[in-house]
């Protein structure tokens, strides 16, 4: 890697702009993409916020009332197994609306990754045997209802659809003693893409993955440079959280369940607690946020630290399961005790 100052490289651009180029090397590489699983209550939430700024609490009043309703199954779920109707439906929807070429070859089963998953119930997606379409119940759901279920129903459809088929190009550029390399995707198959474009939280990445093409160009091809323009790169670092990248992150950490993602959302961005503000969609925590942290940290450790809540998760389901007593762990938990939280089930 060879920093150069910002003389330097007017310098090195005032020179390359008088020199011959030639085209190097050309790469294709043909790759597939495949379609994510069908909605979780974590996905859900995550990707209402990215695609329609909706906050988990939004997320779910809406989702609660497609499921009073009877417009989608159960929305407080960390599984991502389809029902065989449901797979029926989802495939026929396929072949009515896009054609065969659209439809996988094969059902797709999703395994879930999520830690700790109990996978009670299964995905979040239209309800009944045959999936009403979003404009056919347009005029029975508000704004909130109509767009959430447009989501649920394009996931779930597209989850059975075939690959989308791109191919990645790679040129390499000399001249001068110089190397640049230009990359480009275009897509030879939409696939799954024709009904759902996953989103992003990351919106120069989105943009990276969008089709970009380059020009038909050959091994040993003259190039003749129209511009050179020098740009500075300064390295950013980690983006600050925002609804879906800290839901994500719970999910990852094992902390929480699909019913009590929302809540914890909700007391984190509740304005009477002050805990943080909203920058666009990231979550910029405040000085009482800092101080409300330091004061669990110096004073309740242990009930604060990351894998205590994952683990008294697992100890919760021991009990569920009859393989753990909830006497032992309340008279711990009350009393306290230095050991780890699995450490009421050795005793």
């Amino acid at each position: 890697l060879l920093l150069l100052s910002e003389k330097e490289t007017l310098e090195l651009a005032e020179k390359l702009r008088s020199t011959e180029f030639g085209v190097s090397k050309v790469e294709v590489k043909p790759f597939a993409e495949r379609p994510r699983a069908p909605f979780t209550t974590s996905t859900l939430q995550q990707e209402a916020n990215r695609k329609l700024g909706f906050g988990a609490k939004r997320t779910m009043g809406a989702a609660q009332k497609l499921y009073e309703t009877g417009f989608i199954t159960y929305m407080r779920t960390d599984s991502t197994t389809l029902s065989k109707e449901a797979i029926s439906a989802a495939r026929s929807l396929v072949r009515s609306v896009y054609g065969d070429k659209y439809l996988h070859p094969d059902v797709r089963v999703y395994k879930g990754k999520v830690k700790n998953a109990q996978e009670a119930h299964e995905a979040i997606r239209p309800a009944g045997t045959a999936f009403q379409t979003p404009e056919s119940i347009r005029g029975q759901l508000d704004s909130d209802q109509f767009r959430l279920y447009d989501l649920i129903w394009k996931r779930t459809v597209a989850c059975q659809m075939a690959d989308a088929k791109k191919q990645r190009i790679s040129v390499v550029v000399e001249g001068g003693g110089a190397t640049f390399t230009a990359t480009g995707t275009s897509i030879l198959f939409e696939g799954f893409l024709r009904a759902y474009v996953e989103g992003s939280d990351n919106p120069e990445a989105e943009l990276a993955n969008k089709e970009r093409i380059l020009p038909n160009v050959s091994e040993n091809d003259p190039l003749v440079p129209k511009s050179m323009d020098p740009k500075s790169h300064t390295t950013q670092p980690p983006a600050r959280f925002t609804e879906a990248s800290l839901t994500r992150t719970l999910e990852e950490r094992g902390i929480g369940r699909p019913s009590t993602f929302a809540s914890i959302i909700g007391t984190i961005t509740d304005e009477r607690r002050n805990y943080i503000y909203k920058k666009g969609n990231a979550l910029v925590p405040s000085w009482r946020a800092f101080s409300v942290t330091r004061l669990m940290e110096d004073h309740f450790g242990t009930l604060v630290d990351y894998q205590f809540t994952a683990d008294m998760e697992d100890f919760l389901d021991s009990i569920s399961r009859n393989e753990g007593g909830s006497e032992e762990y309340l008279r711990w938990f009350y009393f306290g005790d230095d050991g780890p939280a699995s450490e009421p089930a050795e005793r």
